[in-house]
């Protein structure tokens, strides 16, 4: 039978899913904390187990989430200690320009750097580089928010 706490933690996790869309929110850590909190109010094996496949699953959509895109702008010939000054200026834009921030400010600074340092021409393939990097990484965040969310929804149904 589901229960309120079921219901409340489904909202939450489901919320998570927007927080990785919008970026103003922390979409995996906040459906990690409420399966973390429907874990302690459950109290049962499976529960922790569902808990522990959750963290394995945020953990690791986290890690590819800034591995996978960074290596592949690195392999295009952007500069590692651009990649750094664009995070930056992607943390700036999150507070700056609410919601659509940080990947505006990120993408802005790879095509104002490339353009002072390769030209206007060789600026517009590393920006598009950018582009797909912000998008992978949007993918992947979203990808494992997803099978969070399926995780929990099968657990909270059949427990």
């Amino acid at each position: 039978m589901i229960e309120l706490h079921d219901v409340l933690a489904g909202i939450v996790v489901a919320a998570g899913l927007i927080g990785i869309v919008v970026v103003f929110l922390p979409g995996l850590a906040l459906q990690l904390a409420a399966v973390l909190l429907w874990t302690l109010e459950e109290n049962t094996v499976v529960a922790w187990i569902v808990l522990t496949l959750v963290t394995v699953l945020a953990v690791a959509a986290t890690v590819c989430k800034y591995t996978r895109p960074g290596r592949r702008l690195r392999e295009a010939g952007i500069p590692g200690w651009l990649l750094f000054g664009a995070v930056g200026a992607a943390v700036v834009g999150l507070f700056a320009v609410p919601v659509i921030g940080a990947p505006l400010f990120f993408v802005a600074t790879i095509y104002l750097f490339e353009r002072a340092r390769r030209g206007k021409t060789a600026a517009w393939p590393s920006t598009r580089h950018a582009i797909r990097a912000v998008l992978a990484s949007i993918g992947i965040e979203l990808a494992g928010g997803f099978l969070i969310l399926l995780v929990f929804a099968a657990a909270a149904l059949l427990t």
